[in-house]
């Protein structure tokens, strides 16, 4: 029930610090497109918001957890974790922006769009990858951990004796 109520808590946390981040990417899209373009813009403002999101949701959404990283590889792998909410949120304002002149002169709505495209599968993947209490010790750890066949939460050892009492009665 705590575990339930911790992750509610952060689930709506993570929304909160995203509408932050929507504002952050809109100011920046409306910001930029003048100077460098729309497409150059909407780019841009990705990595503006989503740099400002992982900063927030590091000491307030997260930050009970996930503290013992070094912060430039925690946001790398913010960064990295969150690519297929990159592709799912901008991969929805660029086809809107293809299929919709409206959206062309009101990227807001676009990008409102993307926003809620990408939010669930960021939350679930910051939560299972960026902020948790067991860093990855290896590369394999880490695809063991996004593949769900390591859990995230468990310290190395207690997964190989788990892992070895299976296999041994």
């Amino acid at each position: 029930m705590a575990d339930r109520k911790s992750t509610c808590l952060r689930l709506f946390r993570f929304a909160v610090v995203g509408s932050l981040g929507f504002l952050w990417d809109a100011g920046t899209v409306y910001g930029l497109r003048s100077i460098i373009g729309l497409n150059a813009a909407t780019f841009a403002a990705y990595f503006v918001a989503a740099s400002l999101n992982w900063a927030i949701n590091r000491f307030w959404t997260f930050g009970d957890v996930g503290r013992h990283d070094h912060p430039v590889l925690q946001w790398l792998r913010f960064l990295s974790a969150n690519s297929f909410g990159f592709l799912l949120n901008r991969g929805t304002v660029y086809a809107l922006f293809f299929i919709s002149p409206f959206c062309m002169h009101h990227p807001i709505i676009a990008l409102a769009a993307g926003a809620l495209a990408g939010m669930t599968a960021n939350f679930k993947l910051s939560e299972r990858l960026v902020f948790r209490e067991r860093p990855p010790k290896s590369v394999m750890d880490l695809a063991e951990i996004s593949a769900g066949v390591a859990d995230a939460e468990l310290p190395q050892c207690l997964d190989d004796e788990s892992s070895s009492s299976a296999r041994h009665p």
